[in-house]
């Protein structure tokens, strides 16, 4: 290949990486807004309406459950926390050799923690939590982002 081709195919794949990287920032930004509000419903002193569809969704119960907080850390504190590195991680850190394999890693562990929410809502609390769905989505995607960034680094 003449130099110039390879550096335009190059060029082409970073910039889409880039794009890559970016639409994991804007998922982060939005995982850290959805955890940053079932936060203030876990620490809320009032009953939540918005989250009440019908008898299987109900926040409240979800976020203040035995299972909304590890060793004293409420979950969605957590959340805040996780999505905060993947941000910092796909905004600030995306020139790095390292960044990819740090963002699969990272972005894996979150999704497996979702899992096993999502599993505590099915199957103990028989409770669904419209958060904590909309936060399982986000982290399913930044995962299959992570990967297509990972697979072409």
């Amino acid at each position: 290949m003449q130099p110039a081709v390879s550096d335009a195919i190059v060029s082409s794949e970073s910039q889409r990486n880039r794009i890559f990287f970016a639409v994991v920032a804007v998922l982060s930004l939005a995982g850290i807004i959805v955890s940053a509000i079932a936060l203030q419903r876990h620490y809320a002193k009032s009953a939540t309406q918005f989250c009440e569809f019908n008898q299987q969704f109900g926040c409240d119960v979800v976020n203040r459950s035995e299972y909304s907080s590890i060793m004293g850390i409420p979950v969605a504190g957590i959340g805040v926390v996780g999505y905060a590195l993947l941000f910092v991680l796909s905004a600030f850190h995306r020139t790095r050799l390292e960044t990819p394999n740090r963002l699969l890693g990272a972005a894996i562990a979150g999704l497996a923690f979702a899992l096993y929410l999502t599993y505590i809502e099915k199957y103990v609390l028989t409770k669904w939590c419209i958060l904590c769905l909309i936060s399982l989505a986000i982290i399913f995607l930044i995962t299959v982002l992570a990967a297509v960034v990972r697979l072409r680094a």
